[in-house]
């Protein structure tokens, strides 16, 4: 097999790179996770969509001592230097000059601020018109929470504050990421590095497309009377920060990711220079349909080596985020250091564990620890001095949200946080959170800080624990099992959960989704090379596997019950303090997983599965089906070799399901 992948032609047509021939994207089913993927909304207006979310009847970052560093270089040269760099990102290939930058909303005043009068956030040089005889873009840079709160309310419709001081806020037709709209380019490098054909996500875009987009959207952002730019920071680990520039024409896309990525302090903001990466988010306008590669008039592209991210025909915030994460997902590993979808915490005495699941699993629940400090709830590193946080904030479901259920989100929902999409009381501005009418896929984001028991800064020593959270709605897998090196890369790989069917055609038979490495839509590489990386860290540092089930116990969802929260929790902490691993262990058949036989606090027969269905035969029948859906998830991985000699071992093969 070819470093490619699994050796199928890049195009359908057969066609070569740089060819101009139609290219077929192939529709797939449950090959990626789509946790926040959502149906298109309904309306066809703003008005009808605004009519949908009224109901008729952030902090910064601690500094200290910040007066020494701005005395180093002249004002004048301070906003020469802010200029330029800001410059260079919105400039479009031929527009060799950028906008102008300046305090406060322009419609308050005709002239152009003086620069006596800019503070040490805002700049305002005087620049000549640029040679595309557009509108003077005024860029707002770095913007407070207040002053975005101020803009957003003023200037886009269907913002509004909410009782709790939350600022609610709509991202349009699209209420979650559009994965099949997503594009790579392949170049040289790429070609070879990522994950490409059957199963992958990555689905590829030519470099000339690309621009054709970039300057779309550069060309749309100049067009306005005033753009947003925000520069932050990915990863909590000094060492390997990552810098990025978010261009985007709306307040909330502004507010969102001030909560979502690292907040850098004025000293860190007055030497920020160069980004690592740049996002342009020109959602408000469409790609061009007829143009190559595109399939509709969303597209969200990425590019690699010009490290760059463009966004058309999509409002969703959450492309961003993900966005960013899927670039991670790239420059991490070239680093050696292992990028994870999983969230993390950390007990009194520094034990970290990682928790990864689909939506659904209990990863955010589980996680969320009040005996325990959160490192961060999504994206994490692990390299060679333990784990970091990517992200400098948390983008929580709203869904059914109670204070009762989940009161660390429910308090963290106030001034400074974003709500997406969600039903309000018009008059009292009180949020529905079971209120669906716009989507279910309603979101909060605030930053990490709200949450009381947030270790900051976001990083960990090397973890204990490994915990690979399965909802199996089949009701065949353990509660929980102890796993061997190769079960841990076996199942990782695997991404395992089952979703329940929907109840509006009475259909009770419940849906196995797959996702590698429990988030698909993110990664860039093939599984493998985040398994081995995840594999040689844990041994190196002494880490455990698990694999717990959150979903059915005695017979599958419609026969059996859910296992209980407590028991789940009573699991999760005989795994922290490290007494699971003293317990006495059984084996099953099938898939041959080591399970305890005795946890305090939990019942003795329900850790093993078969003891709890009445009806063994039918056990069998449903354990021998999951087992084949496990094997032929399994096929995608089986004859993938990348580079020489890194080939998926004959005992990771091993470690899945035997019968």
């Amino acid at each position: 097999m070819s470093s490619k992948g699994n050796g199928e032609s890049k195009f359908e047509n057969g066609t070569g790179r740089n060819g101009l021939s139609k290219i077929q994207t192939q529709k797939r089913q449950n090959e990626v996770c789509h946790d926040d993927s959502a149906s298109p909304v309904k309306a066809q207006t703003i008005d009808e969509l605004h009519s949908l979310q009224k109901k008729k009847s952030a902090p910064s970052t601690p500094i200290n001592g910040t007066q020494g560093a701005f005395t180093a270089l002249s004002e004048d040269d301070r906003h020469k230097q802010q200029l330029q760099s800001i410059s260079a990102s919105l400039a479009s290939l031929t527009r060799e000059t950028g906008p102008k930058l300046v305090k406060g909303d322009p419609a308050r005043t005709t002239e152009t601020p003086k620069v006596a009068h800019a503070s040490q956030h805002h700049f305002a040089p005087t620049v000549s018109a640029s040679d595309s005889s557009l509108k003077f873009t005024h860029v707002l840079y770095n913007l407070s929470p207040a002053e975005l709160y101020e803009q957003a309310i003023k200037y886009e419709k269907g913002s509004f504050i909410t009782s709790n001081g939350a600022l609610a806020t709509l991202s349009g037709a699209k209420t979650g990421r559009s994965p099949r709209d997503k594009r790579v380019v392949m170049d040289e490098t790429t070609e070879s590095d990522l994950w490409w054909g059957k199963g992958s996500p990555n689905i590829e875009m030519d470099e000339q497309t690309f621009l054709v987009n970039r300057e779309r959207a550069v060309d749309y952002l100049n067009s306005l009377d005033k753009v947003f730019v925000n520069d932050q920071f990915l990863n909590w680990d000094p060492e390997n920060r990552i810098k990025v520039r978010i261009v985007a024409a709306r307040a909330y896309h502004s507010l969102f990711m001030h909560n979502m990525c690292i907040r850098p302090t004025p000293e860190e903001l007055e030497n920020f220079g160069t980004p690592d990466f740049t996002i342009y988010n020109a959602g408000q306008f469409p790609c061009n349909r007829y143009t190559h590669y595109m399939t509709s008039s969303t597209s969200i592209d990425l590019n690699l080596a010009r490290r760059e991210m463009v966004i058309l025909g999509t409002q969703y915030a959450g492309e961003m985020k993900k966005g960013l994460f899927s670039v991670m997902h790239y420059l991490m590993p070239k680093r050696q250091i292992l990028s994870l979808h999983s969230g993390c915490n950390m007990g009194k005495d520094g034990d970290v564990a990682l928790f990864f699941g689909l939506s659904g699993t209990g990863k955010t629940t589980l996680s969320t620890d009040h005996n325990r400090y959160l490192i961060g709830d999504d994206e994490h590193c692990w390299s060679e001095t333990g784990v970091s946080n990517i992200e400098g904030g948390c983008y929580a479901k709203c869904i059914d949200l109670s204070r009762e259920k989940e009161p660390d989100i429910w308090n963290a929902i106030k001034f400074g946080t974003v709500l997406e999409n969600v039903v309000f009381d018009e008059h009292t501005r009180e949020v529905d959170y079971t209120d669906k009418s716009v989507t279910e896929n309603t979101r909060a984001a605030y930053p990490i800080e709200f949450i009381p028991n947030a270790k900051l800064p976001c990083i960990g020593p090397h973890p204990k624990n490994v915990v690979l959270l399965a909802c199996d709605a089949y009701g065949v897998l353990p509660p929980v099992s102890k796993l061997s090196m190769a079960q841990t890369m076996y199942h990782f790989i695997s991404g395992y959960t089952a979703l329940v069917a929907g109840t509006v055609d009475g259909v009770k038979e419940p849906q196995a989704t797959f996702s590698a490495c429990f988030g698909a839509a993110f990664i860039m590489l093939h599984p493998t090379k985040y398994a081995a990386m995840l594999a040689e860290k844990m041994q190196q540092h002494g880490a455990t596997g698990w694999l717990v089930n959150t979903g059915w116990s005695g017979g599958s969802y419609g026969y059996g019950s859910r296992i209980k929260l407590p028991y789940t929790r009573k699991i999760i902490d005989a795994i922290h303090s490290g007494s699971l691993l003293n317990a006495d262990y059984k084996k099953t058949v099938v898939f041959g997983l080591e399970i305890p036989t005795e946890i305090d606090g939990v019942p003795s027969e329900i850790l093993d599965p078969v003891n709890t269905w009445a009806d063994k035969d039918a056990y069998q029948e449903t354990l021998l089906k999951l087992a084949g859906l496990f094997r032929k998830n399994f096929e995608t991985f089986t004859n993938y070799t990348i580079g020489k000699g890194n080939n998926l071992t004959q005992e990771i093969l091993a470690a899945g399901p035997i019968f």
